[in-house]
């Protein structure tokens, strides 16, 4: 009887091996909130500066700087960056946060892809961060998926 217990419990006692995988939507999630809340802020706070030799007939530029000009755009976008930049960060209503900064990823990688293919490497970065997040999260988005709903339930 001695025999199958110390069986038993030596098998048990043997740790599992598991997957640095089981980090990979912790690092997706950090590194998402670290580069909108730093780039949100920045739209504020402007402590990245900027170079120096912008072309103002770049289309890059001429597009910030329409954003700029509406009045609220520029500070729209970069407030919603700081918010889910900071939501990212703490953990805290993921899905909500993924959802709200995916127009705004579709725009940066748009803008990377046709105006300025120079930052397009962060661009395809933020956007396969996004859309992992977003199947590792899927289960949060299946109820507002759904083909038909009734109000209330």
């Amino acid at each position: 009887m001695d025999a199958t217990l110390s069986s038993s419990t030596a098998v048990e006692a043997t740790p599992k091996k598991k997957s640095l995988a089981r980090f990979a939507p912790t690092a997706a999630r950090v590194f998402m909130g670290l580069v909108f809340f730093v780039f949100g802020l920045n739209g504020f706070l402007e402590f990245i500066p900027m170079p120096k030799d912008l072309d103002p007939a770049d289309p890059a530029v001429a597009f910030g700087v329409a954003m700029k000009a509406t009045g609220f755009l520029f500070a729209l976008v970069k407030g919603t960056e700081t918010v889910v930049g900071l939501l990212l960060l703490a953990n805290r209503f993921v899905p909500l946060a993924l959802a709200l900064i995916a127009p705004v990823i579709v725009n940066i990688f748009l803008t990377h892809a046709f105006l300025a293919p120079s930052g397009l490497g962060m661009a395809v970065m933020l956007l396969v961060a996004e859309l992992f997040l977003a199947w590792s999260y899927r289960a949060a988005y299946r109820p507002m998926l759904a083909m038909k709903v009734n109000p209330g339930s």
